[in-house]
């Protein structure tokens, strides 16, 4: 799996995670009026918005979320797939294979782009270039930590075939940060972005974490409804 990423961050089981404590109130709280933005204002000055590899990656990234969450929802709405297929198991395999040819091909593009784009002189240094490689650690073991923990009907959008776990995943990475599959997969990239040096990647790595930030928002919500819908029936049993 080229970057583990799909709706396999739900922690699923219908149950809510402890509450988390912001520090200084939350973000909310932050005037962002008063930031200081020379550094992105840099970033900025050194990326061509218009490079077609640029533009690709854009589409990539935003698209792969939508895609999956679009297809998972009218799953679960019609069981179209489950019948194509003969098996909702097996229609789960089929979608999640997809998810990992359109991610694969997402990181590839991401790649592209870097390449295509100057590095930034700022960024070679020898610290930059190992705390990349320290976030691409950190990311590939949340990943890969996550994918044992939910395997892969948990991992790729079991929940929405019908496909529903027992109880709540608890255990690592879950029990120290919140859809590690996604917030993995970002620093991966992230990672990436440092060790080429790239601005490009910067601002990729960037979108990366909105749209992901975004389908969480739509996902959550979502599967902690099957799950609950799954609690009354069982009450009614």
């Amino acid at each position: 799996m080229s970057d583990g990423d799909a709706a396999g961050n739900r922690n699923p089981a219908g149950k809510k995670h402890p509450v988390l404590l912001d520090c200084c109130g939350g973000l909310n709280n932050v005037d962002y009026s008063k930031m200081d933005l020379t550094f992105m204002e840099e970033v900025l000055k050194h990326i061509n918005f218009n490079d077609s590899s640029f533009c690709i990656a854009v589409i990539a990234i935003i698209f792969n979320p939508l895609f999956w969450n679009v297809v998972a929802r009218w799953e679960h709405r019609t069981r179209r797939l489950s019948r194509l297929f003969g098996s909702p198991y097996l229609a789960c395999y089929c979608l999640g294979f997809v998810i990992i040819l359109l991610n694969a091909c997402r990181s590839h593009s991401m790649t592209i782009a870097m390449k295509a784009q100057a590095k930034w002189e700022v960024m070679v240094r020898t610290d930059v270039f190992y705390t990349g490689i320290a976030l691409m650690v950190l990311g590939t073991l949340l990943v890969v930590s996550s994918f044992l923990a939910l395997g892969f009907t948990g991992t790729f959008l079991g929940d929405y075939f019908g496909i529903l776990m027992d109880e709540k995943v608890t255990g690592f990475p879950f029990n120290i940060i919140e859809n590690p599959m996604y917030w993995g997969s970002t620093a991966n990239y992230l990672g990436l972005a440092l060790i080429g040096a790239s601005p490009v990647g910067l601002v990729l790595t960037a979108i990366v974490a909105v749209a992901y930030k975004v389908a969480i928002r739509f996902e959550g919500p979502f599967t902690g409804q099957i799950y609950q819908e799954r609690s009354q029936r069982r009450k009614h049993e």
